[in-house]
């Protein structure tokens, strides 16, 4: 049934998404479609004495023949994945229900006491590896790609970056942890922050503003310790880098994202082309929007609500509708694909409402051994949560067209690719959003998520060159860094005014995870995105060869170095000017400007 879009009052929001706890993960429960041959059936990857025989064979197998060395790698890649799937499955329970103190003891447990001693054996393996005699008679058009990261892997380990690494995954749990502690108390109850996200979009200015204000002074509360963190982690990651012999982080990690085939500099490339491209055209739209509004002054707390004053998007009730419909589009867009997702929601692979104690954010884990994706997300009923299910379904779709390759490392695109991933099916998925909406509504909906992509691009860059001014001076203090952030926000934000909330401005980069949990993970995002927008181009023109170059692409996981993977899309890999000036054109286009 359509769910039609309707204006909610504040008590039906509540009433809509009641407070619940959720049921963890059963991951035995699940079919086992993969059955272990070289791993023991019965064996527990929590428990290292069970699982340190296993490494003992791998290392001491003799492996000089082609055949062996084969035999060897799919071996430990069924290893690889068992653990995998071990440290996921105690990651989601963790995230699920933060506040859940078994949860928590069994996630580090994990970091502190499981991956400190799988790290210097699979280095050994990897050694193990670089030594077979058999290793240069490998295919190249098979092995290269792991062959190189094989090499890689071995070059940058260092037995004394372990226990630095531990220590970072616990500071990473704990940003987790005051992140999802966070909540506030508004309209007569407790709130997470992202169930306040839904204020925003009333068209009542007061209500917005109090909302803003309520988010934005509870995250303050937590600025001094989160500062505290992200120094710590600095700290850390600089030492680890010294130790690989490297200048500063951001070398060494570039090496250790495995990015081959760009550099620093193209990085900066792509800064200067959105600032000298997406800027103005942001710039316009929120001009535009502040004169819709007929407002003297912008705001931060005006930017989501609608330009024309009308209603905010509420898609869903309950989370089974928004599954529904989300059903109803993958069926429009390929029976394949349809039939994943459905798999997914019918095993019980989903969490996806808000509630007190879950962490924030959303994400798509793979269980690596079983190749099945979960969805992890905190809808409340906004067009966003719409968005955030198309793009983590993309993802978990990478995750199903690559359940039959045998080797876990080839399961797994680069995150430049997979993001394409998830950013080209919220385009394209989000073409039929009557499942949700009535002509009016889609054509909002679709209006925001274009200018939320030309908002997004924007961040990329500031997030991005952040990242490189961090890492690059690791001496910094709090006030330089609350300096330079301002610098990038006077270069790539947009006109709204900070006036008498400059403080909350000094401390926006807090809220982004990534600078926590995956350090100079997020111009992948962007990558990804000139790459999406290009299939989305694609898919104006003829649906059935976008998608089929869409799963064409997202079938070779990360088989392929990227160049070829973007390829097999049809598209390139470049994200300069050449690249980003005809997408420019056409959202200029699309959203007459």
């Amino acid at each position: 049934m359509t769910c039609n879009v309707r204006t909610l009052t504040v008590s039906e929001l509540k009433r809509s998404f009641p407070e619940r706890s959720s049921m963890p993960l059963d991951i035995h429960a699940l079919p086992r479609e993969f059955p272990r041959g070289f791993v023991p059936p019965s064996a527990d990857p929590g428990d290292w004495r069970q699982i340190e025989p296993l490494f003992d064979e791998l290392e001491n197998r003799p492996i000089e023949t082609v055949d062996a060395l084969e035999r060897w790698l799919l071996d430990g890649s069924e290893l690889s994945a068992a653990l995998d799937e071990e440290g996921s499955v105690r990651y989601i329970r963790m995230t699920s229900q933060t506040d859940n103190p078994d949860y928590e003891k069994a996630y580090l447990d994990y970091i502190e006491n499981i991956e400190p001693r799988i790290k210097p054996r699979v280095q050994r393996l990897r050694e193990h590896f670089l030594a077979s005699p058999a290793r240069n008679q490998l295919s190249t058009s098979r092995y290269l790609v792991l062959d190189r990261r094989i090499a890689n892997a071995v070059a940058l380990f260092r037995d004394e970056n372990v226990p630095l690494e531990v220590e970072l995954a616990k500071l990473s749990q704990g940003y987790q942890k005051i992140t999802g502690a966070m909540t506030v108390q508004y309209d007569g109850r407790e709130q997470t922050l992202q169930q306040m996200a839904r204020y925003l979009e009333e068209t009542n200015r007061k209500v917005r503003q109090e909302a803003w204000e309520l988010v934005e002074r509870r995250r303050l509360q937590d600025r001094e310790k989160i500062n505290e963190t992200y120094d710590k982690m600095i700290r850390l990651r600089d030492k680890a880098a010294s130790n690989a012999g490297f200048p500063n982080f951001r070398d060494y990690v570039f090496l250790r994202l495995e990015r081959f085939d760009y550099t620093p500099d193209d990085c900066f490339r792509f800064h200067e082309t959105v600032q000298r491209l997406l800027v103005p055209l942001h710039r316009q739209l929120q001009r535009k929007r502040q004169q819709q509004l007929g407002m003297e002054t912008l705001r931060p707390w005006d930017l989501l609500v609608d330009p024309e004053g009308l209603p905010p998007l509420r898609p869903f009730d309950q989370v089974d509708e928004l599954v529904a419909g989300c059903r109803r589009i993958f069926r429009r867009v390929d029976p394949e694909l349809a039939g994943f997702f459905d798999r997914i929601h019918d095993l019980g692979l989903l969490d996806l409402d808000s509630r007190l104690g879950k962490a924030p954010g959303g994400y798509q884990a793979t269980l690596a051994e079983r190749r099945l994706p979960f969805i992890f997300t905190n809808a409340v009923g906004r067009n966003s949560d719409v968005r955030t299910m198309l793009h983590e379904a993309g993802h978990a779709f990478h995750t199903s067209l690559t359940r039959d390759e045998p080797l876990s490392d080839y399961r797994h695109a680069p995150m430049e690719f997979a993001e394409v991933a998830s950013m080209a099916m919220d385009l394209i998925a989000g073409e039929f959003l009557e499942a949700f909406y009535g002509p009016d509504e889609k054509a909002r909906s679709k209006r925001y998520d274009l200018e939320g992509i030309v908002r997004l691009l924007p961040w990329i860059a500031t997030i991005d060159s952040f990242q490189h001014w961090a890492y690059t001076n690791p001496e910094h203090t709090v006030s330089e860094r609350e300096e330079f952030w301002l610098q990038l926000h006077s270069r790539f934000g947009g006109v709204e005014s900070w006036e008498g909330y400059e403080e909350i401005l000094r401390n926006q980069w807090q809220r982004q995870l990534h600078l926590f949990e995956v350090p100079f993970y997020y111009i992948e995002y962007g990558i990804a995105q000139l790459g999406a927008l290009g299939l989305w181009l694609e898919w104006r023109r003829d649906p059935g060869r976008a998608v089929a170059a869409y799963k064409r692409g997202l079938s070779l996981g990360g088989s392929k170095p990227l160049p070829e993977l973007f390829a097999a899309s049809g598209l390139r890999f470049d994200f300069g000017p050449e690249t980003l000036e005809p997408i420019v054109d056409e959202l200029r286009g699309e959203l007459s400007i």
